[in-house]
């Protein structure tokens, strides 16, 4: 196959995009493809030229045209198969409060939270039920771009203006206290679970997911209840939400109560990206680990 490394994009993801297309470029296995080609996207309109004569398309897109099901639905059209969920699973998940809404009903637990369009829809006393602090982040951002953790009502407004920026919708989500894991599923099987402690904040942000030493990400083999637990409902996640390929669910563990955070369907491939720590724990080097998902995606 000749396979087309699709990066960049127009989020604002774009530069972590380009990061997990290096690291793609470098591990995918040139003995194993006839050609592989990197594919570098500045604009929409481009990309049918680009991926011309490609025979599959590994996609390193995070965000907006990339994660949220619209660069799928055309390579559907086109009928070039590529790496990843669907349409339909994209979409949902890259909405963060359709998520939860939609795991709700098969009894995950997931943080409360509210969704505003609009400064004016800033409704301070269902903020103050929440309780401070609360994370204000965009409701389809991801890599915690304009994500932030808001200790009082005179930060809310300036931390909403600043989502808006990046999103017509806003979520202000409960903050949960407790030790945030991820756990990488890929074609419906669970892998080992990594917990990620942030260095230099108090949460997992921008510089703790991408800067050198930002975070402490460690597999781990928790207690065999909590285990059985997390698994279960990355399980039920990956259902419900018609997860296929591979995705990254992240989730918060409180009093040994796992909360779901949000689905990754594109999770991010770079240097400290966490999928690959966990695949090699079941002895997938990255090589092997994009060799899978290719697999996988063709099923």
């Amino acid at each position: 196959m000749k396979i087309g490394v699709i990066m960049g994009g127009i989020s604002s993801e774009r530069e972590i995009s380009l990061k997990s297309g290096e690291q793609v470029l470098l591990n995918l296995n040139r003995d194993k493809y006839e050609e592989i080609i990197p594919i570098i996207i500045d604009s929409k309109s481009e990309v049918v030229e680009k991926i011309k004569g490609i025979d599959f398309a590994f996609l390193a897109l995070h965000g907006q045209f990339g994660e949220d099901g619209t660069i799928q639905g055309l390579l559907e059209t086109i009928g070039i198969p590529y790496s990843g969920c669907g349409v339909l699973p994209s979409a949902i998940c890259m909405n963060k409060g359709l998520t939860k809404r939609i795991v709700k009903t098969v009894g995950v637990d997931t943080a409360k939270w509210l969704i505003v369009k609009a400064v004016e829809e800033i409704d301070y006393k269902k903020i103050r039920e929440l309780q401070y602090p609360v994370f204000i982040k965009p409701n389809k951002g991801g890599s915690s771009v304009a994500t932030f953790l808001v200790r009082s009502e005179d930060e809310v407004e300036k931390a909403v203006r600043e989502g808006l920026k990046y999103d017509n919708e806003i979520m202000i989500e409960e903050y949960i206290n407790g030790e945030e894991i991820t756990s990488f599923v890929l074609n419906g099987e669970v892998f080992p679970t990594v917990k990620i402690k942030s260095k230099n904040s108090e949460f997992f942000d921008y510089d703790s997911k991408y800067g050198e030493n930002g975070a402490e990400e460690e597999v781990v083999l928790l207690e065999e209840k909590l285990q059985e637990k997390i698994n279960n409902i990355s399980k039920k996640v990956w259902d419900i939400l018609g997860c296929n390929s591979y995705a990254r669910i992240d989730m918060i563990v409180r009093e040994g109560v796992p909360y779901l955070l949000e689905v990754n369907t594109l999770p991010g491939m770079t240097k400290q990206s966490l999928i690959p720590k966990s695949a090699k724990v079941r002895g997938l080097e990255f090589s092997e680990l994009l060799d899978k998902i290719i697999e996988c995606s063709l099923i």
